[in-house]
């Protein structure tokens, strides 16, 4: 085994951290080019009339996971030592469903809001001031909901782990999902076209 790299020494804690300053550069300058910088592009992944975010985000966890498992097989990387977080369900899913309200509302996540900012719009930088303010009063309640945030934990658990399934097989299903899900974007992009906000400037 050759891989996670840092678990095996190859590198310090300060120079992870500039390896991950550079690749974060590099994900942000993808990001950009990919065109989610842009509010309406993103939001317009609700009206079902651009699946770019479907498609760019859905690609790249299937190209990750395929390179990781592969790697795995031919014995270079050992999953066991790669960090996984615990999961908390309940919290967790209500954690989402928030992060997507707000994802709605104001047309970024916090990374394409930061993205967004980089190339000078403002409506990023009013989204970013809202994730701080966010942050700021997660910070003040946390104390009350300590229980809640801390509660249905399940441990590090994967997905072969929970269905009882082989990581292959997993893999295999996630690739034939994502084909599936690209088979759908294409379709809802023609059906709903109307409703693209790019189209209404």
């Amino acid at each position: 085994m050759n891989a996670p790299f840092f678990k095996f020494g190859y590198f310090n804690t300060d120079v992870s951290l500039i390896i991950a300053f550079i690749i974060g550069i590099g994900f942000g300058f993808a990001l950009e080019r990919g065109g989610f910088g842009s509010a309406r592009i993103l939001a317009a992944q609700f009206y079902f009339s651009n699946m770019r975010v479907l498609k760019v985000m859905f690609t790249a966890i299937v190209t990750a996971m395929l390179g990781v498992y592969y790697l795995s097989v031919i014995g270079f990387v050992d999953l066991s030592l790669i960090y996984i977080s615990e999961t908390y369900i309940l919290p967790q899913v209500i954690g989402g469903l928030i992060l997507g309200i707000g994802f709605v509302i104001g047309g970024y996540c916090p990374g394409t809001s930061v993205v967004s900012f980089a190339t000078g719009k403002l409506d990023g930088l009013v989204y970013i001031l809202g994730v701080m303010f966010g942050i700021f009063v997660f910070g003040e309640i946390f104390p009350f909901i300590t229980d809640f945030y801390y509660s249905t934990n399940m441990g590090s658990l994967t997905l072969p782990q929970f269905f009882h399934l082989s990581y292959g097989m997993v893999v295999f299903l996630v690739v034939i999902m994502a084909v599936g899900a690209f088979a759908a974007a294409e379709w809802s992009e023609k059906k709903f076209a109307h409703r693209n906000p790019e189209n209404q400037l």
